[in-house]
Parts: structure tokens; C-alpha cells; sequence
């Protein structure tokens, strides 16, 4: 079975006459998020997008558009969020140190004694959420059908990380390194062994958020909810090419023009030098491109570091949870034991070109970076100061102000790979500080 509409897409940026539509409201006093949105899919270069936003537990931004002339898009589609799927993982992680049932400090090995060997005895659960578990990397691709739930409890992957060494950087003690794929299957069998029930991260989500929710964050979809998966496709080479360089007065449609995105890149080279990723196999049998994710077989599967199914509504109710403490219309989803050491102790280290600042729990807290930091920690914080969460892959945001009372997500289809930031979606996040703010 094909997830829908992936034979039929158009090209990103292709011109079909009266195909942008933009569905949606706002409420009032932030008529101006609507205004950047209605510009922003007008002039970006986007298939389908949604952007939900929650303040003090109300909807107040509820948009959504197709730009590919899919008449069946909606603010209910679902699509791959990427990494931040990571969140997510970390809220199921929170919900058992909520219930006294795990510690971030604690070694993996008090819930998994089969984690030994190869200097795995000490690390933390709080060092693997923290991106410092030293296995960024597997030496072999999984095959998506060992992910199945069914798979993963009788330990098609839990075998595979016991026999793993842990291996960090080769760049001046460096711990932190990104665990773009590896951290959720991690994660997964940790929570499956700390879990009474033995559930996996996936049939928690279903089972505490989803249902009593009724927020559509999935993962693992279900064989008859393909249908509602709206594929992702990255940005073409050659449209990104002519976009970049274009001055912005002229409409390009990226968010940054080619000197930015290359003196960027300049700064990436080294950290993919000294990376333990750089000679990885891909994290997926058959997997050549990043198209791969649209596969039914990675959709199915659990891989909740990279292949979470949301839509931006079911994210921003879940993220206004968060924001509220744990709670939403009076009913208490995350103890209040667990969302504070979830949010506690965040640490500020090198990713290797940028810095980040996660917490024990495993969500990033952004912070105010001022004119001494440099531009890419300003980019990355400036727009989105008091945030909780992380971004996923091209474009995807899921986070939560918890001062300013603010559940935020964008959820787009398009892939903008050099946009590094997400700031395509941080510039939301900055309207709509400003409009609560006012």
C-alpha cells in the first residue's frame, strides 16, 4: 500500500494555476501570524502545511494550506516529523520517571542488565537523552520489519545495541554528538524494560496521549491509517540552486540566500570530520534517500527518533500540555514530578558546530544569545527564547513556552534541508511571542 499521493505530487515549486489553499482561523490578536503565513505559502516554496499554535490551553492559530493541489489535505493529515519525534520520546521517558519507575541519573543498565560491555556500564539514561550515549551510529542498517512493535519486544534491536561499543568524537573529548536516528531505538528499549506493562514508546503514545488526549501523534501507524500520511519530499537540488541565489527582494523562495547557507556549511565540514556517523551505513536496509521515510514499512515501524507521524494539531495539543505543567482541561497527563526533572539540570555543549542545551530529560531549552555568540547560536535561540523541545529534519517544529503558556507546531512536507534552524518555522514562533507579548 502507498501512502497517499506519492506518485502524484507535483514538484516543489512547480506553477499550477489557483493550487495555494489556505484554510484555517486565528483568534483574535493574532490576525498578524495569519497574515506571515498567508505570505510565507505564497511565496515559499511548499507542498502542504499546517501551523497550530495553543495559548493558556485555547487554540489560537489553526492554518493549514496545500500548495501541491491536493484537494484531499487537511488540517488532519498526517505527516513524518522527523526528529521532532524526539520529544515526544522524551515525554513517554518522562511519564516513568513520573511514576517512580526510572531515574535520569541512574546507569541503563539497573532497567537493562544486558547492557553491558564495551564502556556501556556507566552511561545514564540522561546521557543518552542528552545525545551523549556514544552510539550516533549503528554499524549496521536495521531492517524496518525488526521495528514492528511486535519485533521490538522480542529484541530484534535490543540485541544489536547490547553487542555496540560505545564510541564519541574524535575532537578534544567531545561526548555530545547528534543521535539523529539511533536515540529513539535506544530509548525504546529502555522504556519497553522500566515499563510495567512492557509497552513500547509507540503503544504509550497511544494508550496516554493519543486517545485520552485526542492528539494525533503516532508512532507505528496502523495499516488502515496509511491512507492518511502525507509523504514528505526534499527540497530539488536545482531549485534550491536558483532560490538561493536570488536577493530576497526578488522573491526568493528560501528562507536564506546561498552566502549564508555556504559559510554555514564551511563550519559543518570539521564537526563531520571528527564524527563517528561519517562512515555509518544508512539506518535502514534499502535505504538510498531520505525519500525512504515515506516507505509504509518505516511508517509501521517504531523509529521514534527520526519516523513520528503527527499532525500540527495533535502537536500543538500536546505541547500545550506540556506548557500548562503536564496538565490540559483539568486532566493531569504528566505528574508534576515527572515534567519538572523532565525540564531540570539543562547543559550547554558543543554538538560539534553549534551548542545545545539539553536538559536531563531530553529537550532543549532555548535561551537568549547575545551580539558576543555567535550567528548560528543566534539563530538557532533568538527566535524562539523560553522554548522547550527540538525540530525535525526539514522543517517540522514541536515546542512548548512554558512561562508564556505557548504549545507550538508547524508541520510542513516540503524539506528544506539547508534551512539548518527550522527558522522557515521559528519565524511563527517569533509572531507569536510577539503577539502574546503585546
Amino acid at each position: 500500500m502507498r501512502i497517499r499521493g506519492e506518485a502524484e505530487e507535483p514538484e516543489i515549486g512547480q506553477e499550477i494555476e489557483g493550487s495555494v489553499r489556505i484554510e484555517g482561523e486565528v483568534a483574535p490578536g493574532f490576525e498578524s501570524v495569519k497574515e506571515l503565513y498567508v505570505r510565507q505559502m505564497q511565496q515559499s516554496a511548499e507542498l502542504n502545511t499546517q501551523l497550530c499554535v495553543y495559548h493558556r490551553g485555547k487554540r489560537v492559530v489553526d492554518l493549514w494550506c496545500t500548495a501541491s493541489g491536493d484537494e484531499t489535505y487537511s488540517a488532519d493529515s498526517l505527516a513524518n516529523i522527523f526528529s521532532s519525534g524526539k520529544s515526544l520520546a522524551a515525554i513517554a521517558m518522562a511519564s516513568l520517571v513520573g511514576k517512580g519507575l526510572l531515574q535520569y541519573d541512574a546507569p541503563v543498565s539497573t532497567y537493562w542488565p544486558e547492557f553491558t560491555g564495551g564502556g556501556k556500564e556507566d552511561l545514564s539514561v540522561a546521557d543518552v537523552l542528552r545525545h551523549e550515549g556514544g552510539m550516533a551510529a549503528f554499524p549496521k542498517s536495521l531492517d524496518p520489519v525488526d521495528l514492528l512493535a511486535e519485533n521490538i519486544k522480542q529484541n530484534k534491536v535490543g540485541a544489536v545495541i547490547e553487542g555496540l561499543s560505545l564510541r564519541f568524537p574524535d575532537e578534544g573529548g567531545r561526548k555530545r554528538e547528534y543521535h539523529a536516528v539511533t536515540r529513539g531505538w535506544i530509548l525504546n528499549e529502555i522504556y519497553r524494560r522500566a515499563d510495567p506493562g512492557g509497552r513500547t514508546i509507540g503503544e504509550f503514545l497511544r494508550d496516554d496521549l493519543r486517545g485520552p488526549l485526542g492528539a494525533d501523534v503516532i508512532m507505528g501507524v496502523a495499516h488502515e491509517e496509511l491512507a492518511r500520511v502525507s509523504p514528505v519530499k526534499p527540497l530539488p537540488v536545482g531549485l534550491l540552486l536558483r532560490e538561493t541565489f536570488k536577493p530576497a527582494f526578488m522573491g526568493r523562495r528560501t528562507t536564506h540566500g546561498a552566502l549564508r547557507i555556504f559559510a554555514r556549511l564551511a563550519k559543518l565540514v570539521p564537526a563531520l570530520r571528527h564524527s563517528t556517523t561519517r562512515t555509518a551505513p544508512p539506518p535502514f536496509k534499502g535505504m538510498q534517500r531520505v525519500t525512504f521515510f515515506n516507505d509504509p514499512a518505516v511508517a509501521m515501524g517504531e523509529t521514534p527518533s527520526a519516523a513520528a507521524n503527527a499532525s500540527a494539531r495533535g502537536l500543538a495539543k500536546v505541547a500545550a500540555m506540556m506548557a500548562a505543567g503536564g496538565t490540559f482541561e483539568g486532566r493531569e497527563y504528566l505528574s508534576a514530578e515527572g515534567w519538572a526533572g523532565m525540564h531540570a539540570h539543562p547543559l550547554k555543549a558543543s554538538m560539534g558546530f553549534s551548542d545545545s542545551n539539553f536538559t536531563q530529560g531530553g529537550v532543549n531549552f532555548f535561551t537568549h544569545q547575545g551580539p558576543e555568540a555567535s550567528e548560528i547560536d543566534r539563530s538557532f535561540n533568538n527566535g524562539r527564547v523560553g522554548f522547550y523541545g527540538w525540530m525535525g529534519f526539514g522543517g517540522s517544529i514541536f515546542q512548548w513556552n512554558p512561562e508564556q503558556k505557548i504549545g507550538f507546531a508547524f508541520v510542513p512536507t516540503a524539506l528544506h534541508v539547508l534551512d539548518l534552524f527550522n527558522e522557515r518555522g521559528e519565524a511563527y514562533q517569533t509572531e507569536v511571542l510577539r503577539c502574546v507579548e503585546k
